[in-house]
């Protein structure tokens, strides 16, 4: 008889936990900080953009039953479909997303501006060949889920920043898309989330983007030099 070997993370650490939701980094000493999310509405659980770890199911059933696994970022399928799986559900995937359905190996399901009737809102941050991403919004907790166009891994941050644009899209960072929010709490896919004057970190990342620009630009050459 073959034995499948568990290669699940089991070194986790808890980030974001609030009234409706938890996050976690299934990998705490990686260099990407590569976060998840569960959201809890009606006593449901959605699980975003999923790293899969050792413990992981009985840290989603404290906040209920797992309805679905979405994946907001192209590049984000991590663990969805073996989770999605592993408790009986379809991996949630916006409407406008191309070629990820197919490695994806999990009952698919699509969601528009709205994910599945719960209330969370969908935003389109980016619809491109190369990048397509959507930010959930929770307006009953404020909560603001943006998986790679903001984050707060080493990486993203110049200076004194709590929350950073990416790498890549300093020059022409994602205002008109993430201005309009005022959320309570920001999550992010690199890092733990901001829960403490998020809406002025989230502006303060937006505005000052470009100027900080050769600030990180140089922080990060640093960070790939050898010691």
């Amino acid at each position: 008889m073959a034995f499948r070997v568990d290669e699940r993370a089991t070194d986790f650490r808890e980030i974001d936990r609030y009234e409706s939701g938890v996050g976690w980094i299934a990998h705490p000493e990686e260099t990407m900080q590569r976060a998840s999310h569960a959201l809890a509405v009606d006593g449901e659980v959605w699980v975003v953009d999923p790293v899969d770890v050792r413990g992981l199911d009985d840290l989603l059933a404290e906040f209920g039953d797992v309805a679905g696994v979405v994946v907001t970022l192209d590049r984000h399928k991590r663990d969805a479909a073996a989770i999605a799986n592993r408790h009986g559900v379809s991996v949630y995937l916006p409407s406008f997303f191309e070629g990820v359905a197919t490695e994806l190996d999990a009952p698919i399901a699509r969601f528009g501006a709205d994910l599945a009737d719960t209330g969370i809102e969908a935003h389109v941050l980016k619809n491109s060949r190369f990048w397509q991403e959507v930010a959930l919004y929770e307006p009953d907790s404020e909560t603001l889920v943006v998986p790679e166009s903001v984050g707060t891994a080493d990486y993203f941050l110049a200076g004194s920043e709590r929350l950073g644009v990416h790498p890549m899209l300093r020059g022409f960072p994602p205002r008109e898309k993430l201005g309009g929010f005022d959320p309570e709490r920001v999550l992010v896919g690199h890092g733990p989330g901001v829960s403490t004057d998020a809406a002025r970190a989230l502006r303060d990342a937006l505005e000052g983007s470009r100027r900080r620009l050769p600030q990180l630009y140089a922080q990060n050459l640093r960070m790939l030099l050898p010691l």
